[in-house]
């Protein structure tokens, strides 16, 4: 359905995922792609999101961008997590199909899955139980956005996927403390308490300027500095970090992410999803067996009865493997080079147990992922150093 002409709007392009697919489309001579910075289209404003639809005429829509952060950020501004996310996804999402866009992959999120989900999540498990809570604006949001995908694919007969990817990490992550998942968030802390303990203050100040916290940068004074970054358990040789480091994760590298987006982008239907070979000819106005299906509306889609209830056809992107935060902060230490302590309080709240995800589905459909942990983190803080330089 794409070939390389199509062109193709990537959703936060610069972010940490949109960047890797935005590369990727790239490497593989998908060149005729349109990106918008926030600052050039507010995605959270129907006017200009029409206005970018009108002009542009996208093929395809990759909607990689969202309104995301961490356990705190998530706990401080929960409105803000349910109201910015619906808004970009009811705008992008209505405007592709009212311009007809031909392809459209969504991005969400397992934290859609029940705070208790059995172990590895399927896909089937989706709205079984209750939510957790930390994050439970977020993840109403990402299943209103699947949802509106496959409730369009229902009715109209559009070719919406959607992919819900475990913990992410890469390139262009997000490392300021305020508002940063937990891989990036605990390799600067490790990183600061190092430099610290190593009185290397112009490499603090460097790293302050770069990501100023809570308005404090590099120019400010060492007290002011010190003091700022106590408040996130940066200290001298010490790291405090969240919770007791029992819950398990699952991450995945950024860039097979995007590999596996752009797998899904290119390569597979909705109809191949749900497994039901004659639903794209019901819904594109061919005739099955030489007859109009009477169970739809012609011209228009809708639900087929004859083919009983069609629900969960997001796929589920991620490793298949897990590790404790402990384990985590391991890792990073040695990737750091950190010779000081890690301690974890247990007064703050951990989050979801454990969230690995049964990745059956994507493998089915022709791909599977190809850093390793041990590998990603130590090419994560790479970038990180080299971040700093630029």
């Amino acid at each position: 359905m794409l070939d390389k002409s199509s062109k193709i709007y990537v959703a936060g392009h610069k972010g940490l995922v949109g960047s890797a697919i935005w590369n990727n489309l790239k490497e593989k001579g998908y060149n005729n792609l349109v990106g918008r910075s926030h600052s050039e289209l507010d995605l959270t404003d129907q006017y200009q999101v029409r206005d970018f639809f009108d002009k542009e005429r996208p093929d395809a829509v990759v909607l990689a961008a969202a309104f995301v952060g961490g356990i705190m950020a998530n706990s401080l501004y929960r409105a803000d997590f349910m109201m910015m996310n619906m808004k970009i996804q009811c705008n992008v999402i209505s405007e592709a199909y009212a311009h007809g866009v031909k392809k459209l992959l969504f991005l969400g999120s397992t934290c859609i899955y029940p705070k208790n989900a059995p172990q590895p999540m399927k896909e089937d498990c989706l709205l079984t139980s209750e939510l957790e809570y930390t994050n439970e604006e977020y993840a109403l949001a990402k299943i209103s956005g699947l949802k509106m995908c496959e409730s369009y694919n229902l009715q109209y007969g559009t070719n919406y996927i959607a992919v819900m990817p475990t913990n992410l990490y890469g390139p262009n992550d997000n490392f300021h403390l305020e508002n940063s998942h937990v891989m990036p968030a605990m390799m600067r802390k490790v990183y600061l308490a190092k430099l610290i303990h190593d009185d290397d203050w112009e490499a603090i100040a460097t790293d302050m300027d770069k990501r100023p916290v809570e308005g404090i940068s590099g120019s400010s004074s060492r007290q002011e500095i010190l003091d700022v970054l106590g408040k996130y358990g940066i200290e001298d040789n010490r790291v405090t970090l969240w919770g007791t480091g029992t819950p398990l994760r699952e991450f995945l590298w950024s860039e097979d992410m995007a590999d596996a987006s752009v797998h899904v982008l290119l390569n597979v239907n909705f109809s191949d999803i749900i497994g039901i070979e004659k639903y794209s000819s019901v819904h594109y106005g061919a005739s099955v067996d030489g007859a109009v299906d009477r169970n739809h509306s012609a011209g228009r889609g809708g639900a087929i009865p004859a083919l009983g209830e069609i629900r969960n056809c997001h796929i589920n992107v991620g490793t298949g493997k897990e590790l404790t935060i402990r384990e985590l902060s391991r890792l990073v230490v040695e990737a750091v080079g950190f010779e000081g302590e890690v301690v974890f309080d247990s007064a703050k709240p951990d989050g979801t147990m454990r969230k690995l995800i049964d990745v059956s589905k994507l493998h089915s459909l022709g791909w599977t992922h190809k850093v390793e942990i041990e590998d990603g983190v130590k090419k994560l803080f790479e970038w990180y150093q080299s971040s700093l330089r630029s």
